[in-house]
């Protein structure tokens, strides 16, 4: 059968964001006893909810606060950002969606960060007609690498999984992804590249790439 659908992560996958995530994370943490480096960045933080990193931090850091305080404090600081503006897409992620808009077949974006990233990302490059099923963390209980957030976007849809596939950055994502049932494609991004991508059904360097693929295949 034809794909009949495509889900994106949004984080590193659709927008190139990671680097900011970090920034933010340093400024959260500057009255803290932590020395965030994109080191540990990258092995801990990268393509996992921002409340999974708060309780990360506390399991590993003496800080002074609780984990719901760091995570007000990250968030306050991504919101100020997006209320006037938006993560850079990726390289070539609007061709992409063009490509699969043009092929018919549906898209949607499922990410285990909150609402607002994705609402400026669809408000700032005009997507929201593109890309009109959107999950966040916000809709289900258990977010990545949970499936929750995917089986509540194949419901959105009215498809099975095995009509749809997934493009993930992280270890985290793809293993929401394919616990849902789907065939995942990996991004393997400067700040995932160490993470464990077995599961995917190919990784690649970039999503162009990777859509490519896709499209090849039918």
């Amino acid at each position: 059968m034809a794909l009949q659908a495509v889900l994106f992560d949004h984080d590193g996958t659709l927008v190139d964001s990671e680097v900011v995530h970090f920034r933010h994370w340093r400024e959260a943490l500057a009255t803290e006893p932590v020395d965030l480096t994109e080191a540990i960045y990258r092995e801990a933080f990268a393509g996992i909810p921002t409340t999974a990193n708060a309780e990360w931090l506390v399991r590993n850091f003496p800080v002074t606060v609780d984990a719901a305080t760091l995570v007000a404090r990250k968030e306050a600081i991504t919101r100020a950002m997006l209320a006037t503006g938006a993560f850079p897409l990726v390289d070539q992620a609007r061709a992409v969606i063009d490509a699969f808009h043009g092929r018919g077949v549906r898209m949607g974006v499922v990410t285990g960060a909150g609402p607002e990233s994705i609402a400026a990302t669809l408000r700032e490059y005009g997507l929201a007609d593109r890309l009109p099923v959107v999950v966040s963390a916000a809709d289900v209980v258990h977010s990545k690498p949970a499936p929750d957030c995917y089986c509540l976007a194949l419901e959105r849809l009215g498809i099975a999984a095995t009509d749809a596939v997934a493009f993930e950055d992280s270890e985290t994502g793809l293993r929401a992804a394919v616990g849902a049932g789907l065939r995942c494609y990996a991004i393997r991004t400067p700040f995932t590249a160490g993470h464990d991508f077995s599961l995917a059904t190919g990784v690649f360097p970039s999503l162009a790439d990777a859509t490519r693929y896709v499209l090849e295949q039918g």
